[in-house]
């Protein structure tokens, strides 16, 4: 099986006081593998609301190779976005950053969107952004 060029992925999603913080956490679950944790901290909105961040890290490859078929999962269009935009997508520090639909996901859908934030540590040898974008590049689909 081929190698994952990813570190690490780190998924986060905020549960604000009006949404249900099951339904946040499923949409979550989507692009996790089965019984994966999934970290829970309350932080408080600027208007002295509740703000639940769940967040997961996924490290073993086989576990980063799920995650990443899921993403796979994007329509033709949007992965295409993806790819013409990886050179904005890829910080200095060699990390690959997306956003997905928060809603599409708690139905089981992966689309881009907002409420899932999800950044992937791109290995890269030697650790710049150019060998990190080619790297992310062939390993997203297409």
């Amino acid at each position: 099986m081929a190698a994952v060029p990813f570190h690490y992925v780190d998924l986060r999603a905020f549960c604000y006081a009006t949404e249900d913080d099951e339904r946040v956490e499923q949409a979550l679950r989507t692009f996790l593998p089965e019984d994966h944790s999934v970290e829970r901290a309350e932080s408080e909105g600027h208007h002295g609301d509740r703000i639940l961040v769940l967040s997961a890290r996924v490290e073993n490859a086989d576990d980063v190779r799920h995650v990443l078929e899921r993403v796979a999962e994007l329509d033709e269009d949007s992965r295409r976005e993806i790819h013409d935009e990886l050179d904005q997508r890829v910080d200095d520090n060699c990390s690959l950053f997306l956003r997905f639909d928060k809603q599409a996901a708690y139905g089981g859908e992966v689309r881009q969107g907002e409420g899932i934030n999800f950044r992937a540590k791109v290995e890269a040898y030697p650790a710049n952004k150019a060998a990190a974008v080619e790297n992310a590049r062939e390993a997203l689909p297409e």
